[in-house]
């Protein structure tokens, strides 16, 4: 692989030990380490990171998925999320309560065992979708947690788990999941340890904020999380996050899942690469 040189000499001994199983995407760096995804991997190992995401990766050719899934294994990269299913960004789905709808989410999660299987994956991300206006919220609510409830029973004999992503009014306006609080309900009712929240950060600093303490009061059923500051999406240290004491609070409290880093990079190019390490150092230091 081209990238093995990024584990030479001048490279090697920075490499920080992260307290966190921080996990890179696909294209993060791109620049440093060329468009060849097996390289991109090499690259993230080198540069300290044990884990990486991939939300594609279900549409992914399966003798990619197997190449990534081996190059992984071979470098000790734990596999974060990809999504689960089909998203209704513009009309309800789960919502609804209909039953076409609800086969077809079925359908796409007993696929998404056998994409898990093959890369090596625990969990995946589902987003409830859209709301339904002729539907009182309560309704709602009773038929996004049927369809968990039986996507659970297809996930729980092979210890999978799909994470619930509320994400906030500003960029996905009409969606059905929107905070922390609200998963943590649909969790419990669910009830079931293949059913828990992804707390992506960045969503919930629009939406609600109170970050730690909405992380406390949901601790039990977050499985999984995700960064990028506020306002922009870019990595820790762009925005108004206080990145360093919430990653410092979750490692306190004994958080051993990944951190996926689901942002932009604030400066392009390489330079924009290695800014984009040095900012999750910095906030890695405790």
């Amino acid at each position: 692989m081209h990238a093995s040189g990024h584990a030479g000499p001048e490279s090697a001994p920075n490499q920080h030990i992260f307290n966190l199983k921080y996990a890179p995407h696909f294209g993060m760096f791109r620049h440093s380490a060329g468009e060849d995804l097996l390289d991109q991997l090499q690259f993230m190992a080198d540069r300290g990171f044990t884990a990486m995401e991939d939300n594609g990766m279900k549409g992914r050719e399966v003798a990619m998925q197997e190449k990534i899934a081996s190059k992984m294994a071979n470098l000790g990269l734990e596999m974060g999320v990809f999504v689960a299913h089909t998203i209704y960004w513009t009309e309800p789905n789960l919502t609804s309560g209909d039953q076409e709808k609800l086969d077809q989410f079925l359908k796409e999660i007993r696929e998404s065992v056998e994409v898990a299987r093959r890369v090596n994956a625990k969990w995946m991300t589902v987003v409830p979708g859209f709301v339904d206006l002729r539907q009182d919220p309560g309704y709602q609510t009773s038929n996004v947690v049927n369809a968990l409830r039986k996507a659970s029973d297809i996930l729980e004999p092979h210890g999978l788990v799909m994470v619930l992503e509320p994400l906030n009014f500003r960029d996905h306006p009409g969606l059905f999941l929107k905070t922390v609080p609200q998963s943590y309900e649909i969790c419990r009712a669910v009830d079931s340890p293949s059913c828990k929240i992804l707390d992506d950060l960045y969503h919930m600093q629009i939406q609600e904020g109170n970050l730690i303490p909405n992380i406390d009061r949901a601790w039990d059923e977050i499985a999984y999380f995700q960064t990028g500051d506020n306002p922009g999406r870019k990595e820790p240290t762009t925005g108004e996050i206080n990145y360093l004491n919430v990653f410092k609070h979750i490692h306190e409290k004994g958080f051993t899942g990944i951190v996926g880093m689901e942002h932009g990079n604030s400066i392009a190019g390489k330079e924009g690469e290695e800014a984009l390490i040095k900012a999750y150092v910095s906030v890695d230091q405790f």
